[in-house]
């Protein structure tokens, strides 16, 4: 069973970046409810597209540089990445259907 994983600025290369899989990364803080809101899809999706994609979560308030090196303003903020690069950002809680589905297009 597969669960989103955790990265930092020291695993954000390797995990993100260098994958052979489109890698939705959630940029969210603990204190952020509508981070929170989104934690159950977010898992939900990671073990559907299990060995299709990857769930990775980046903490706000622990890696800083990484929230800026993408210019997070607000959160949560779900940045999609195939073959190294950004090809989706979106923001705010969304449904899972269509973060499902923008996944799928991907994959």
């Amino acid at each position: 069973m597969a669960s989103p994983v955790h990265v930092t600025q020291d695993t954000f290369r390797s995990t993100v970046v260098e994958s052979d899989v489109p890698v939705l990364v959630d940029f969210w803080a603990g204190w952020c409810q509508p981070c929170l809101r989104m934690d159950p899809v977010l898992a939900q999706i990671a073990e559907e597209f299990d060995g299709r994609a990857t769930v990775a979560k980046v903490n706000v308030d622990e890696q800083r540089l990484l929230a800026s090196m993408f210019q997070v303003m607000s959160i949560p903020a779900l940045l999609i990445f195939k073959d190294g690069k950004k090809v989706a950002e979106l923001h705010g809680v969304q449904p899972k259907d269509d973060l499902s589905a923008k996944l799928d297009s991907l994959c």
